[in-house]
């Protein structure tokens, strides 16, 4: 994984960090407004937001007297994309799975099942050595 997403995803281990992420998905918002619903100061919101901001996932900006801070999207868009890589990755190796199963479930003599087999299958899990226990 890239330092990006490293800082990004450890940026994202806080609770508060993740509630102000939630926060300003809503718009952007002042220091201010965001250390309101938290029972903390000023100065521990604005190192959330040092945490945040190191890691791409926020942005401040200054307008006349207020400084709002932004969400950055696009940062959220490439841990999104990550994830999701592997998302699917994982599915297609439960969906093989599923297909292993359902087959193997079939009760022999059913449509569409192998022709009927004489001998006693070998079992994938158990090495030739193994007398039936598996490994």
């Amino acid at each position: 994984m890239d330092d990006r997403l490293s800082k990004a995803f450890a940026a994202l281990a806080d609770p508060t960090r993740r509630d102000i992420v939630a926060r300003l998905a809503i718009g952007d918002a002042t220091v201010g407004e965001l250390a309101a619903p938290y029972d903390v100061s000023l100065q521990a919101i604005s190192k959330h937001l040092k945490v945040l901001e190191s890691a791409g996932l926020v942005s401040r900006s200054r307008e006349a007297q207020r400084r709002p801070v932004h969400l950055e999207a696009a940062r959220l868009a490439e841990m999104t994309e990550w994830i999701e890589r592997y998302q699917r990755r994982a599915e297609e190796r439960y969906a093989r799975l599923d297909a292993v199963l359902t087959e193997l479930a079939q009760p022999a003599g059913s449509a569409g099942s192998k022709p009927e087999m004489h001998h006693q299958p070998r079992n994938p899990l158990l090495r030739r050595d193994d007398q039936g226990e598996p490994p």
